[in-house]
């Protein structure tokens, strides 16, 4: 590959190749070439296999340990328990399998770009060729409409236009030429004699040498990038493992204390032992890993009706812990399409302001009467006769749909069409004679239009200095011309200027009447006027960008596009509060791995990057988690790849993004809308508070099973539940309820709060003290109940048995409401309103009953029927938690809301 192809001359590069353009390459040396570069073709993918997914559902330390504590339960004889266990986990992997197969099937797309054929010039012959046998040195002919096959430096240029945006983020088609460039590195967007692997040729032909293949490519370079991110875990998943890490200290001991306690109390060895390695099996959460796993589907089929479509599950939790977005700019937050926003005429600016996609003409906010305005006429015609775009027949305020073209010409198109103005009307009035295409070094293009008096109407369009060159007159306002004088041409490019800092691209509009149709074009021009046109904002990201700054979410803007276009759209669309902000230059940005404290701070507090690569687009990713920031990145480009991957949660564009975009991200958004981010953000930071909630009510519940028999063995006490029981009530409260927690809506009050610190546990300190004090609560009840029972009413121990088993089983029943969120009103949270909560409860009270009251459940747990005084001890027993825990939520709200 040649690295400074762009920087040397047409002759310096052929030599260097050792071909010429009218020969080529002969078959021998292309045998040659290939056997040295291999096939023009990215590395391919390997796909994830379904064995893959599969073994990634036993990879958590939680389910580790509860592999470790079935094989402990069968070890003792425990088959029961060591059966439920299993069966436990074996649904959690199905649901988790099933899920992420649906989404996880790779598209191959990196392997899939470039599989298209060539016109080459091979012996002196033009021949089509598969792309993948192209080698460096090769002559390949570029045509309207083709995708271009590898890399190529331009050697022959008469009129050419490549869209690169998914390349360099360019939101316009650019211009090529064959001139060699004085800059030794320019930045991608800016190499105007190069044609990029996998762009598209919009408009005209060329020929090019092949300088780069393969990997090699600039595509090839950005694929390698892909493969070499590194994909962050999700911090659900480092949360999970940390939590499964202190999980395994508390089991062991648990185990220990539990049957060290009861044999020095004199309590059986047998049963002291199977009681440990029960509690201990109950310290651990069987639900956790099947109750996570369906609150994150959950929140995946949601999100994917509201068109938000996540590929893993723990992605889903990611978006909710999202601190910056790094977003793109074209077609992520603008509409990828060009639209005229405003026209400069020698009477003063016309606005053109788009309503719901349709234009108007606007003079000081008042609409502007096109039929009398003839000025703003003589512009628009212009437009629509100097091109060789076509309009589609689109609805209206959809025209586009289906154009075909130069964007920045369909524009003029569409908005002509807007004052009711139409080419094949025009055509036919002024049929067109001849065209004077546009030159990279005239920047000009002119059309020949004969009138109905046999004279010729010649349109000229073109960059405002080349045009206003050739001017010698202005067209006024009633249609006569006025003289151009020296002070007018400076104040018109002063004008020009003017709107191009607006972030708009700015053409100039002339023309001339000829009698013969091959008068040069570019002479004696009368000037009609300049056309500002840009990319517009989608109509509903501000309001998403809004949402997002108001939930603590910073917005930053990295794009391969213009610093003055970029800082305009981030205005507007509320990025940034200043009208002229301060925008970065990738070529500013330095090594970002070296910079120091001060130039780490000026990135910091800078929020548009412009002109920016994909390798540094990946280093401010990068740089912002080393920052401990939970990064999102959004995008379509192929540009976009590897910074999606790396980020923690890549987000892409499903209608407008690249195959390769959709493939490495965690994320399409399927509308392409910034505001699904909201909404998915939303969803994200429910799923992670529902999450916590359901493990503090694990956690807490189990606690009390443990705190209870412990402290029964220490005291030589009758224990207040048998192994068997232990099991039965965690297998039935550990899922159902848990289940119902973790598919609760959000609470409205979610999308006002700052994001969580990224650093924050999955359980906080006052997580632990929380899953404490309820946990020594239930206990209490529990053990007062037993107490109770044995000691006052003078019940027998299997009496007593059943009700601590009946008064833990509907205390953690009643648990589920301590676990509404501190803000919310006793009656009016997320968790009353939930049917599922009360499905739960009303499914684990009749098994609880069932346990009871059925003979061979009754038999196999050791439970006895009980009468009404009973009743009355277990429902007192079992409520008491649920009105002190009440009582310390609603405390614990008060004191926050008196803090904030």
């Amino acid at each position: 590959m040649l690295t400074d192809a762009h920087s040397r001359t047409v002759a310096e590069l052929l030599k260097a190749l050792d071909v010429t353009s009218e020969a080529g390459l002969d078959e021998a040396e292309v045998a040659r070439r290939y056997a040295q570069h291999g096939p023009n073709r990215l590395e391919e993918k390997q796909a994830r296999s379904a064995w893959a997914i599969l073994l990634a559902q036993f990879k958590s330390p939680v389910v580790i340990l509860l592999l470790i504590a079935a094989a402990t339960a069968a070890a003792f004889g425990q088959v029961v328990e060591s059966i439920a266990i299993a069966a436990a986990l074996l649904i959690n992997a199905v649901i988790g399998f099933v899920t992420e197969f649906k989404a996880m099937r790779s598209m191959e797309a990196l392997s899939k770009m470039g599989r298209t054929t060539a016109a080459v010039i091979r012996g002196g012959a033009r021949t089509e060729i598969d792309a993948a046998e192209l080698v460096p040195g090769d002559i390949v002919i570029l045509e309207e409409g083709n995708v271009v096959p590898a890399d190529l430096r331009l050697v022959d240029v008469g009129v050419l236009h490549c869209n690169e945006s998914a390349l360099t983020g360019e939101s316009v088609p650019v211009s090529k030429s064959s001139n060699a460039l004085d800059d030794d590195d320019p930045p991608l967007a800016e190499r105007a004699n190069m044609a990029f692997s996998s762009t598209a040729v919009t408009r005209g032909e060329a020929i090019g040498v092949v300088v780069a293949t393969g990997t090699a490519t600039e595509i090839g370079k950005i694929s390698e990038m892909v493969s070499a991110a590194e994909d962050q875990g999700t911090p659900l998943e480092r949360r999970l493992e940390h939590l499964g890490q202190r999980l395994i200290y508390l089991v062991i001991a648990v185990g220990i204390v539990v049957a060290v306690s009861g044999i020095i109390a004199g309590k059986e060895l047998f049963l002291m032992v199977e009681t440990a390695i029960i509690l201990a099996i109950a310290a651990v959460p069987e639900g956790l890993p099947i109750v996570a796993t369906v609150a994150l589907g959950r929140g995946m089929w949601r999100m994917a009706r509201r068109n938000a479509l996540v590929k893993e599950l723990s992605a889903v939790e990611t978006l909710g812990a999202t601190t910056v977005i790094f977003t793109d700019k074209t077609g992520t937050l603008t509409e990828n399409r060009m639209t005229l926003h405003q026209v400069a005429l020698p009477a003063g600016n016309i606005d053109v302001v788009r309503t719901r996609g349709l234009g108007e003409f606007q003079d000081n906010s008042e609409p502007v009467d096109v039929e009398r305005r003839h000025d703003l006429q003589a512009m628009l015609r212009a437009g629509v006769l100097c091109t060789n775009a076509a309009l589609g027949e689109g609805e209206p305020g959809n025209e586009q749909m289906g154009s075909r073209g130069d964007p920045t010409e369909v524009a003029l198109l569409e908005a002509a069409a807007w004052a009711g103005m139409r080419r094949r009307d025009l055509i036919e009035a002024l049929p067109e004679e001849r065209e004077e295409s546009f030159g990279s070094e005239t920047k000009m293009m002119a059309t020949y239009h004969r009138t109905d008096d046999g004279a010729y109407l010649v349109a000229v369009k073109g960059a405002p200095e080349s045009v206003l060159r050739h001017c010698t007159h202005v067209r006024g306002h009633d249609g006569g011309d006025q003289t151009l004088s020296d002070d007018a041409r400076q104040e018109w490019l002063q004008r020009n200027r003017d709107m191009a800092a607006r972030g708009l691209r700015v053409l100039a509009m002339a023309e001339r009447t000829v009698n013969d149709a091959g008068a040069e074009p570019y002479r004696d021009l009368a000037l009609l006027g300049l056309v500002g046109l840009y990319d517009p904002p989608r109509e509903s990201v501000k309001g998403a960008i809004a949402a997002c700054r108001g939930a603590g979410i910073r917005v930053v803007m990295v794009t391969g596009d213009q610093p003055e276009t970029a800082a305009n759209i981030a205005h507007a669309i509320g990025i940034v509060d200043e009208k002229q902000p301060s925008v970065l230059r990738g070529r500013d940005l330095g090594d970002l791995d070296a910079a120091d404290e001060q130039a780490r701070e000026r990135i910091w507090k800078t929020s548009i990057f412009a002109r920016v690569s994909p390798e540094q687009k990946l280093n401010l990713v990068s740089l912002y988690q080393d920052e401990g920031e939970i990064v999102g990145m959004t995008g379509d480009g192929v540009n976009d790849a590897p910074a999606l991957k790396k980020a923690d949660i890549g987000i892409a564009m499903g209608k407008r993004g690249t195959e390769v975009a959709r493939e490495t991200s965690d994320v399409v958004l399927q509308d392409d809308a910034f505001e699904t981010i909201v909404m998915a953000i939303e969803q994200g930071r429910a799923i992670f508070s529902n999450i916590r909630k359901f493990v503090v009510f694990l956690l807490s519940g189990n606690l009390g099973q443990i705190i209870a028999v412990s402290a029964a063995a220490l005291m030589n006490a009758p224990l207040p539940l048998l192994p068997l029981q232990i099991l039965f009530l965690n297998l039935l409260l550990d899922v159902f309820p848990a289940l119902a927690i973790g598919v609760s809506k959000s609470e409205s009050e979610v999308m006002t709060h700052a994001p969580r610190d990224p650093r924050e546990p999955l359980l906080t300190r006052n997580s632990w003290l929380t899953i404490g004090g309820f946990g020594t609560l239930i206990a209490a009840s529990m053990l007062a109940a037993f107490a109770y029972a044995l000691l006052v009413l003078g019940v027998d121990e299997a009496t007593a048995v059943t009700i601590s088993f009946l008064t833990y089983g509907f205390a953690r029943l009643w648990h589920v409401f301590n676990m509404r969120a501190r803000d919310s009103g006793l009656f009016t949270n997320n968790l009353v309103r939930n049917p599922y909560v009360w499905g739960a409860i009303a499914v684990c009270g009749v098994l609880l009953l069932s346990a009871v009251y059925i003979p061979f459940l009754s038999s196999l747990l050791h439970t006895v029927e009980i009468g009404p005084k009973e009743w009355a001890v277990v429902l007192i027993g079992s409520l008491t938690p649920l009105i002190v825990g009440q009582i310390g939520v609603t405390i614990a709200g008060l004191r926050r809301r008196s803090a904030a």
